[in-house]
């Protein structure tokens, strides 16, 4: 019996490796959102060093800094982390949310982005089940989590996965597992000029820059893996969750105004939404109306 066989078989076997699957990668994840911007901070910093035939004379030398070095450690004390101390959830509780060199707190969110990468894997897989489709919604959830992440942090949302992503969608609508060819690029191309063309509204109107380019990218991406059909509901989502979480900020912690918010994240929830319920929500909107 293949290990595929054994999955569709036993469907607690597969919920639960799928879950244990979401909590390594939520782990993974939380490495990339904090290396990744200081990466390319690192890289940025040498381009314009090289363009300017400058030396980095503060770090002559530097250390090799990415997605696996150095070796984890604990940002108070530089304790090294060990394997046991770095089971995603479990450690955190039995160290009870605290360093086991100096006691220095650890962060809720590094637990909090293993659970939910593990809800959201589970969920993906009651939807999609054994599937080529689940395989797909797995690993573009999983980018969204890692955008989402680095936007709230950095209000970027790098090239490095934006773009891999958007031709991921792109390359896998040759073997039409969501959409076809013709309607993956029809969605590529409306997601990005969609908001590209707000963009340039805006700042005609304003003078001001409403977004990043890299909010046109991953909506020219979710267009590419769900269709064009899906953007107005995307778009329509992203919107609502962030005029709510926008105005519940400036109501309740007198947030100001004209701090930016990152949209990335609001696109990345309705990208999610679209993908498991999307075809739904499409379905009893038109029949509401009588479409």
């Amino acid at each position: 019996m293949s290990i595929i066989q054994a999955l569709e078989q036993s469907p607690f076997l597969f919920y639960l490796t799928v879950c244990l699957l979401g909590l390594l990668v939520g782990s993974f994840l939380n490495v990339v959102a904090y290396r990744l911007p200081i990466m390319l901070q690192n890289a940025w910093r040498q381009e314009c060093l090289a363009f300017l035939e400058q030396e980095d004379t503060n770090n002559p030398s530097p250390a090799a800094f990415n997605l696996s070095q150095p070796r984890s450690r604990c940002p108070s004390c530089q304790h090294p982390i060990s394997a046991l101390e770095n089971i995603p959830v479990l450690s955190y509780l039995f160290l009870q949310g605290r360093c086991k060199n100096c006691q220095q707190a650890i962060s809720i969110r590094y637990p909090a982005v293993e659970l939910i990468t593990a809800l959201l894997s589970l969920l993906i897989a009651v939807q999609f089940g054994v599937s080529l489709q689940m395989c797909v919604a797995l690993l573009f959830t999983w980018a969204l989590i890692s955008l989402t992440l680095i936007d709230l942090d950095t209000q970027l949302l790098p090239d490095s996965i934006t773009l891999p992503l958007l031709w991921f969608a792109l390359s896998i609508s040759l073997f039409e597992i969501f959409i076809t060819p013709k309607t993956a690029l029809i969605g590529a191309l409306a997601g990005y000029l969609s908001l590209w063309s707000v963009f340039w509204l805006f700042k005609l109107i304003t003078g001001k820059e409403g977004m990043g380019y890299g909010d046109f990218k991953l909506l020219a991406a979710i267009g590419a893996l769900l269709g064009w059909k899906m953007l107005p509901l995307v778009i329509m989502l992203s919107a609502l969750a962030g005029a709510i979480i926008g105005i519940t900020l400036i109501i309740i912690h007198g947030r100001d105004k004209n701090i930016p918010i990152p949209f990335g994240p609001y696109l990345s929830i309705a990208a999610f939404i679209a993908l498991i319920w999307g075809e739904k929500i499409n379905l009893t909107y038109l029949q509401f109306f009588g479409l």
